[in-house]
Parts: C-alpha cells; sequence; structure tokens
C-alpha cells in the first residue's frame, strides 16, 4: 500500500485521505460543520467517532463515514481536546501511512476516548449529528 492510499475497514472508500484536501472542503458536510459551530465537546466526540472509523469499528455507511471524517477535518483544531495533542497526530500519521503501529496507537486511543467520554453525551451528540446532518 502506498503513502495516501490507506484502506480503512468498513465500507469507507480505500484511499481516502481528506486532510484538509479541496475535495474536503466542497463536500457538503464542510460546509454545514462551518456554519453549524460546533463547541469544544462536539469537537472531541467527533474525534472520536473518526477514531472509531479509523480502528474499523464504526457501523456508519461510507458516505457517513466520509462525512464525519470531512466534519472532522474542518473542526479538530478549533479547541484544545480533552483527548490530548497525540490523538490528532495519531489520526493524521495513520491518515498518511498506514501501518501496524499506527493501527494499534488508534486502537489505543479509541479505547481510552471512548472511557473518558460519557455515554450520555456521546449519545446527545449522535441526535445533534442526525439531526443536522443526517435528519
Amino acid at each position: 500500500m502506498k503513502t495516501n492510499e490507506v484502506s480503512f475497514g468498513g465500507d469507507l472508500p480505500s484511499g481516502y485521505v481528506g486532510t484538509n484536501t479541496r475535495e474536503a472542503s466542497e463536500h457538503p458536510a464542510a460546509e454545514w460543520a462551518l456554519e453549524t459551530g460546533f463547541d469544544a465537546v462536539q469537537v472531541d466526540c467527533t474525534t472520536a467517532v473518526v477514531l472509531k472509523i479509523l480502528d474499523g469499528k464504526c457501523k456508519m455507511s461510507a458516505g457517513e463515514m466520509t462525512a464525519i471524517l470531512t466534519i472532522y477535518d474542518v473542526v479538530h483544531d478549533m479547541f484544545p481536546s480533552m483527548l490530548g495533542d497525540a490523538v490528532h497526530e495519531a489520526i493524521r500519521a495513520l491518515r498518511t501511512q498506514d501501518s501496524d503501529a499506527a493501527r494499534e496507537r488508534i486502537h489505543h486511543l479509541r479505547v481510552q476516548a471512548e472511557a473518558e467520554i460519557p455515554k450520555p453525551v456521546m449519545k446527545s451528540y449522535k441526535a445533534f449529528l442526525h439531526d443536522g446532518l443526517f435528519g
């Protein structure tokens, strides 16, 4: 697998890197994210969902996963993350070059994020996404 040809597991289209590319900025989810005004908790929840996508544990459709990755590209640096800066570095690393070490790091960070974000907060975030983006 060449750099920038990352397979994320599940149904996500192979090769979607989407790190602030022109294609990502033209996706309707990018415009929605900019207009919506995410708060710090919503940014962390978006990051947690991206970790789940990259860990191959997400049950969303390919289109929904692409939308979430696009939203992440728009909002990830709006606020300091309670999950820490290392999470963004790990996401960037896996999205630019797939490796066993990068996948292991993503898995660890996903488990950590799921433990740190209370279930009611994540449930509220998913309702926010569903109503605003997928509703």
